[in-house]
């Protein structure tokens, strides 16, 4: 059975976000897959790393929980807005207290890059948007999915990470959400 961890990285329970993590999730457990969730807002932790990596920070019990969570997963789906062309502080906090070197990487003595210790999974990212799709693909260069695929997932080893980039989200209608949140759902069905 697949094991599929959702992570919500809105910190507004009524957002739109909340409920295509419902929809997914929903279409997960149709078909029997094995699914965790985080919502990132219920956890108890300081976002902050105060030292970057010179002084190892301890880990709260919610981020413990979170990091057992991300190593036991087969397939991570996030789900966030973009906002200002990056990631809510609360998903930006939460990556930078969990993506440790020794838990998602580790460094590798005489070698430009380092280990990746999170190969194996696979990852979807669910972004929602007020930017239309070519905007943000010509003029600003995709710099949300460079920054969490690139920058973050794929350097731990998490491959392939699909995208869904659902805008512009503010005025679209209801019928529009109604058909995102059937897409998501059917994604959750499978598994991707």
């Amino acid at each position: 059975m697949k094991k599929i961890l959702i992570i919500n990285g809105h910190p507004d329970k009524e957002s739109f976000n909340w409920a295509l993590a419902k929809g997914y999730e929903k279409g997960a457990i149709m078909v029997e897959a094995n699914v965790e969730k985080i919502n990132l807002i219920d956890l108890d932790f300081d976002p902050i790393l105060k030292y970057g990596y010179r002084i190892p920070h301890i880990l709260e019990p919610d981020l413990e929980d979170a990091v057992e969570k991300l190593k036991d997963a087969d397939h991570i789906v996030w789900f966030f807005p973009m906002w200002w062309y990056g990631t809510p502080a609360l998903l930006k906090g939460f990556i930078d207290r969990t993506f440790l070197p020794g838990i998602t990487f580790k460094y590798q003595k005489g070698k430009v890059f380092p280990k990746k210790l999170l190969k194996g999974k696979t990852s979807r990212m669910v972004i929602t948007s007020d930017t239309v799709s070519w905007y943000h693909s010509l003029f600003m260069k995709k710099p949300i999915i460079n920054q969490m695929k690139k920058g973050v997932l794929e350097f731990c080893g998490i491959k392939p990470v699909k995208i869904t980039y659902l805008a512009p989200v503010k005025d679209s209608s209801i019928e529009q959400r109604q058909k995102w949140l059937h897409n998501v759902s059917k994604l959750g069905e499978a598994l991707k």
